[in-house]
């Protein structure tokens, strides 16, 4: 099963992207989570993104395709995969067509739905792991003890990139350029749309149903 989550961030596409990945013992691949390692470890990569991410803007196009062709090409995709922020602009979902083909399983792209006033209070209150990066929110998933994640034990903090002009500035960046994304995967009638407001295992019961 191939899988493509689009929505805007913080609207929940890594947490049911990762149920999903477990659900179908399928590769959860982030591209956030990519970069965010490769800036963290310092990498040529890093290096050039940390600026990009850090004002809310979008890597480019090349430097994406190339990340997400040399992922795909990995054993562990080959029978399935799901991504999570790819493709983001019309030549990245291209370009992907080109990367996996048609085969005998197509593409499903899955929409998430939330209001952007939702999505800024969800980002506010979101935290990570530093180690793991486990994903928390304040409000609705804590951690069990205050900044200290349940699986590791390592800080759980919040990202750079998680004040509101930040994320004001990379939810424009999302209707400009990721929405067409959306277009173009509803008129090749693969585009599920999906509710991503609510309890977390509401939403992801809605996902299942929308994969039947």
């Amino acid at each position: 099963m191939k899988i493509i989550f689009i929505g805007p961030p913080g609207s929940g596409k890594g947490t049911q992207a990762k149920r999903l990945a477990s659900r179908f013992a399928i590769p959860h691949i982030s591209t956030g989570d990519m970069l965010r390692e490769a800036i963290a470890e310092g990498t040529e990569l890093g290096r050039q993104a940390a600026p990009i991410m850090a004002s809310g803007a979008l890597v480019s196009d090349d430097l994406m395709i190339g990340i997400i062709n040399d992922r795909l090409a990995k054993a562990d995709a080959q029978g399935g995969f799901i991504l999570d922020g790819f493709p983001r602009t019309l030549v990245q979902a291209e370009k992907l067509d080109g990367i996996v083909g048609n085969g005998s399983d197509p593409l499903r792209v899955l929409q998430l739905l939330v209001p952007d006033d939702a999505i800024v209070r969800r980002i506010s209150l979101r935290r990570t792991c530093a180690q793991c990066g486990a994903i928390y929110h304040l409000e609705n998933d804590p951690p069990k003890t205050d900044s200290v994640c349940d699986r590791c034990g390592a800080a759980v903090i919040a990202r750079p990139d998680d004040n509101e002009e930040a994320v004001r500035k990379r939810l424009e960046a999302f209707h400009r350029q990721t929405l067409p994304v959306a277009t173009y995967y509803k008129t090749k009638r693969i585009l599920r749309e999906v509710d991503g407001i609510g309890p977390v295992d509401e939403v992801f019961e809605r996902i299942e149903q929308s994969l039947a």
